[in-house]
């Protein structure tokens, strides 16, 4: 028996022995590793830099974002200061030929001259077509065969001094502006 009692001492005393050998912990391993890496100083001045861009990136594209906002704001405030007052220019244009129209009723309702009447509306008619020529309005002419593009066919008629499809009378005149029909003319039609 005294052989098992050896062999237990001796057990024992290398489980002791294994008992005081000590196992790293992971932090002490991760700064093991850390350190066989090769640290410079460079790599942490590249990621600070790095760091730095990024923001300075960050903040241009807030301020790039913002006075894009601003300008979109702006541009909206002004397209709705165009759409308010952008027919200022051709009313300021018909007040001249409204006050005409007013001295001309005023005048021939002191006098009774009905041809003074005539010629002051005759005068300011045609100081209205000059205003809307300076605008590019052009009249159409209504003369000859209906095309439907310029024309507007309210009636048919049937005149024998007319061919067929051919404008017998205007109802209402038609315009283009630049181009443009803004009104076709009201005709009467052969058919």
């Amino acid at each position: 028996m005294q052989d098992n009692e050896i062999r237990e001492e001796i057990l024992e005393e290398k489980i002791d022995d294994n008992a005081n050998v000590e196992i790293p912990e992971v932090e002490e391993i991760k700064e093991e590793v850390s350190n066989e890496i090769p640290k410079s100083e460079n790599t942490d001045n590249e990621i600070e830099k790095l760091k730095a861009e990024l923001e300075d990136w960050k903040q241009s594209y807030m301020r790039k974002q913002a006075d894009f906002q601003n300008f979109s704001k702006r541009k909206e405030k002004e397209l709705e200061e165009l759409r308010k007052f952008s027919s200022e220019k051709i009313i300021t244009k018909f007040l001249g030929s409204l006050d005409n129209l007013e001295r001309a009723v005023e005048a021939s309702s002191s006098t009774k001259d009905f041809d003074s009447l005539v010629k002051g509306v005759e005068m300011i008619i045609r100081n209205l077509q000059d205003i809307i020529s300076s605008e590019g309005v052009e009249e159409i002419k209504s003369v000859g065969e209906y095309d439907p593009q310029y024309h507007h066919a309210v009636s048919v008629e049937d005149n024998p001094d007319f061919k067929e499809n051919e404008i017998v009378r205007v109802l209402q005149k038609g315009y283009t502006m630049k181009g443009k029909v803004i009104r076709p003319a009201m005709v009467s039609v052969k058919k």
